[in-house]
C-alpha cells in the first residue's frame, strides 16, 4: 500500500503524487481511494486502493534501473509485423503501455522511432509515441531530479545515438 506523498507511476498518465487516502461512498459502497495529483496533465484522479495493482500503478524505478534503461535503449529487436500491420502495432503498444513497465515504455518509443525512419507515422502511432514519451519523461524527470526540458533533451540525445 502506498502512503500520502508517495510518487507513483500511473500507466497511460505518468507520474502522480498521492495527496490523500480517503474513504468514499460510491454506488452505496464505502471504499478506500488514493487521491492522485497528476501534475503533468493537471488532473486529480481517484483510484480504488483495491484496483491500484490491476491498473499497473507502481513506485518509481530506482536510479540504477533508469540508467540501465537509458544505456540499453537501442538494444532489442523490433517486431517486423509493426511495419506492415497498424492494428497489430496499436494493440501491441497499448498492451505494453498499460503495464506501466519502464522497459516496455522504452520499447514503444524505440520501435515507433524505428518505424518512423522507414515511413511517416500515422496519427495513431504518433499519438502513442507522444503518450509513451510523456509517461517516460515524467518518470525520468522525477528519478533524475531534472526539469522537463532537460529530460526531453536527454531522451532525444539517446534516440539520436541509438540510430
Amino acid at each position: 500500500m502506498f502512503q500520502v506523498d508517495d510518487m507513483v507511476l500511473y500507466p497511460m498518465h505518468g507520474v502522480g503524487i498521492i495527496k490523500a487516502i480517503e474513504e468514499k461512498e460510491v454506488l452505496g459502497k464505502n471504499k478506500l481511494y488514493y487521491i492522485l495529483n497528476m501534475p503533468q496533465i493537471r488532473m486529480q484522479i481517484m483510484i480504488p486502493i483495491e484496483k491500484a495493482a490491476d491498473l499497473g500503478i507502481r513506485q518509481l524505478v530506482d536510479p540504477a534501473v533508469l540508467e540501465n534503461v537509458l544505456t540499453d535503449f537501442h538494444l532489442g529487436n523490433t517486431d517486423p509485423i509493426i511495419y506492415k500491420n497498424w492494428r497489430y502495432c496499436r494493440d501491441l503498444n497499448n498492451k505494453k503501455m498499460k503495464t506501466g513497465d519502464i522497459y516496455k515504455g522504452a520499447e514503444i518509443i524505440r520501435d515507433l522511432m524505428r518505424k518512423n525512419q522507414k515511413s511517416k507515422l500515422g496519427a495513431e502511432d504518433t499519438n502513442m509515441l507522444n503518450s509513451a514519451r510523456r509517461m517516460f519523461i515524467s518518470e525520468l524527470m522525477q528519478v533524475k531530479g531534472i526539469a522537463q526540458e532537460q529530460a526531453d533533451h536527454l531522451l532525444d540525445e539517446i534516440l539520436l545515438t541509438s540510430r
